[in-house]
C-alpha cells in the first residue's frame, strides 16, 4: 500500500484527526479547522486537505446519525445552497488562490468576530432571527474556505452563534451542513487529482482515529453546561483566528 510512511508525519496527523473528531462530535468549537494546519507542519496543505477529506466525510455520517432528530432545516436551506456556490468558485479559482491568503482571510474574519462578540457584550443581546441574506452569504464564504482548507467553521459560526439555539441543536445543525458540504467538494476534488493512491491510503490508515475523537466530542458535549459550552466556542474562535493569521502572515510575508 503506497501511504506516507514518515513517523513525523503521524506525530501530527494523529492528534489532527482526533481533534477533528472532538470538534465534529461537538465539543472543541471550531478548533477542528486546525487539522489541515497541524498536518501541513510536515506536507502540503493541499495534501493535508486531500488526505482529510474522505476522513471527514466517515465522521459526518457517525455525526448525522448521531444529530438526525436535532438540526434547523430552514437554515440549512439557506446556507447549503450558498456553499453549493462557495465551492464552484473556489474550484474555478483553485490555481489563481493561495492558501496563505485563505489563512488570512478566514483568520481575520474569526478575530473580528469574536472581538465584536466580546467588546459589543453580544452575549447579553437577544438571538437573531434566520437571515436568508446573510445565510447564503456565510455559507457561499463558508463553501470556499473550506473548499480550499476544510476552513468553513468560522463562516458558519459568525452566521449561526448569534442565534442563540440549544447546544444540540447548533452542532446537529452544523454535522449536517459540513456533511452536505464534504459531500459536494468530493467531484472537483477528484478533477484536481487529490484522492491519488498515496493520499487515499494514508487516509485508510488514519480511518480508525475518527469514532474515537467523534465518540469523545459527543461525550464532552453532554457533559458541559450551555453557556461554558457558548464560552467555548467564542474562545475556541478566537485562538483559531490567531493561529490561521499567524500562519497566513508568516507563509506570505517571511
Amino acid at each position: 500500500m503506497d501511504m506516507i510512511i514518515d513517523p513525523w508525519f503521524y506525530a501530527a496527523a494523529v492528534p489532527a484527526v482526533l481533534l477533528v473528531g472532538l470538534s465534529k462530535g461537538g465539543f472543541a468549537g471550531g478548533l477542528g479547522i486546525l487539522g489541515v494546519p497541524m498536518m501541513a507542519l510536515v506536507i502540503s496543505p493541499l495534501q493535508a486537505a486531500g488526505i482529510l477529506l474522505p476522513i471527514l466525510i466517515v465522521m459526518d455520517l457517525m455525526g448525522v446519525w448521531a444529530y438526525r432528530k436535532s438540526f434547523h432545516l430552514k437554515n440549512l436551506a439557506i446556507m447549503v445552497p450558498g456553499a453549493a456556490i462557495g465551492i464552484l468558485i473556489a474550484a474555478l479559482t483553485a490555481s489563481y488562490v493561495t492558501d496563505n491568503f485563505v489563512r488570512l482571510l478566514v483568520g481575520g474574519i474569526a478575530l473580528a468576530f469574536a472581538l465584536d462578540h466580546w467588546i459589543g457584550r453580544r452575549a447579553e443581546a437577544a438571538p437573531k432571527e434566520v437571515n436568508q441574506t446573510k445565510g447564503t452569504a456565510w455559507g457561499a464564504i463558508g463553501g470556499f474556505t473550506s473548499f480550499v482548507a476544510h476552513a468553513g467553521g468560522p463562516p458558519f459560526q459568525i452566521y449561526m452563534l448569534p442565534q442563540k439555539l440549544d447546544k444540540k441543536l447548533y452542532v446537529g445543525t452544523s454535522v449536517m451542513f459540513f456533511w452536505a458540504v464534504n459531500l459536494i467538494k468530493v467531484p472537483p476534488y477528484a478533477l484536481l487529482g487529490q484522492f491519488e493512491i498515496t493520499n487515499l491510503s494514508t487516509s485508510l490508515m488514519l480511518m480508525p482515529l475518527a469514532p474515537i475523537g467523534m465518540w469523545l466530542g459527543i461525550k464532552a458535549l453532554d457533559l458541559i453546561p450551555e453557556k461554558p459550552f457558548y464560552r467555548f466556542a467564542y474562545m475556541a474562535l478566537f485562538l483559531v483566528g490567531c493561529k490561521l493569521v499567524w500562519d497566513g502572515g508568516t507563509g506570505a510575508f517571511l
